[in-house]
């Protein structure tokens, strides 16, 4: 038979110093003060306790759960849930590189691999200097701006592997950075403070925040009837016009010169109009018996 060693039991978390706790203390209390129940606090809770450390540690956890009358395991599976939420030391700067599947069709997979080799970490791994976390992450809500990056959850829109690379030199370097838009960027401890729901106390800080970009702006301008975007689909070539089809308009019916494309009625050549059973009597659509025959 083999020994099986359990191990020493693990010992209760640490307290945070009293200076420390007192502070964290009145904090919490401004944040639960909020909610009709003290337990929707807890999200916020846990941004303020990584906002001290820079991820969620024992003593965070425990300290979340004194305050909300909840058990540590009620803490941690929360806590173990959501991946915004650090459960080991990190970087001064979070980058995240989006790889989900517009992202990484446009260059998001090749951004994270130049990543990866270039700060020689793999997924969710701190450089030594302590500045820059790399991770991927599923999706940034910006398809509109793939490949897209973003630090401290601050948008870098329209990256490629080179302007990814000088951006966490800069972080490294400590030269300023700026976002695509939104607003300036501060540490992740910054961050995870103003996420527990803190003013942001820098100046012009929150002005600059903005609004979307241009791009996810179009189709509402459009739906306004301003500013009408010039198209970006090209029409159909002729070569690929069936052989046998009819001008459908007098346009397209008039005499062109070699190699000139006749007007397009359609944004895309995907939309025009395709022969269908409703269209094509010889080729009817659904089964040609009853079911079971």
């Amino acid at each position: 038979m083999t020994d099986v060693s359990l191990g020493m039991p693990q010992l209760p978390a640490p307290d945070y110093p009293p200076e420390v706790r007192a502070r964290l203390e009145a904090d919490a209390a401004e944040i639960i003060s909020r909610y009709p129940g003290a337990r929707s606090a807890l999200l916020p809770l846990l941004h303020l306790v990584q906002s001290e450390e820079g991820h969620v540690t024992r003593t965070g956890m425990a300290f979340c759960a004194q305050q909300l009358g909840l058990t540590t395991a009620e803490v941690n599976a929360v806590a173990t849930f959501y991946t915004m939420y650090r459960r080991k030391p990190s970087g001064d700067y979070q980058v995240g590189v989006c790889t989900n599947t517009l992202c990484a069709v446009m260059g998001g997979d090749a951004i994270f691999e130049t990543l990866q080799e270039h700060l020689a970490l793999g997924n969710d791994e701190t450089t030594e200097d302590g500045k820059v976390t790399l991770e991927h992450i599923e999706c940034n809500a910006a398809c509109d701006f793939a490949p897209v990056v973003m630090v401290n959850w601050e948008f870098f829109d329209n990256q490629t592997p080179e302007s990814a690379i000088r951006l966490v030199d800069d972080l490294r370097a400590g030269r300023e950075v700026e976002p695509t838009r939104g607003a300036p960027l501060c540490t992740f401890k910054e961050t995870a403070r103003i996420l527990a729901g803190f003013p942001d106390q820098r100046e012009g800080a929150v002005a600059a925040s903005g609004g979307a970009g241009a791009a996810s702006l179009v189709g509402l301008r459009y739906a306004k009837g301003e500013n009408p975007q010039p198209r970006v689909v090209h029409p159909r070539p002729v070569s690929a016009q069936p052989q046998d089809a009819e001008p459908r308009t007098a346009d397209e019916a008039a005499p062109r010169t070699p190699g000139e494309q006749p007007p397009s009625t359609h944004p895309s050549s995907h939309d025009a109009p395709q022969e269908t059973s409703a269209s094509d009597p010889a080729h009817p659509a659904g089964p040609t018996a009853e079911e079971g025959e």
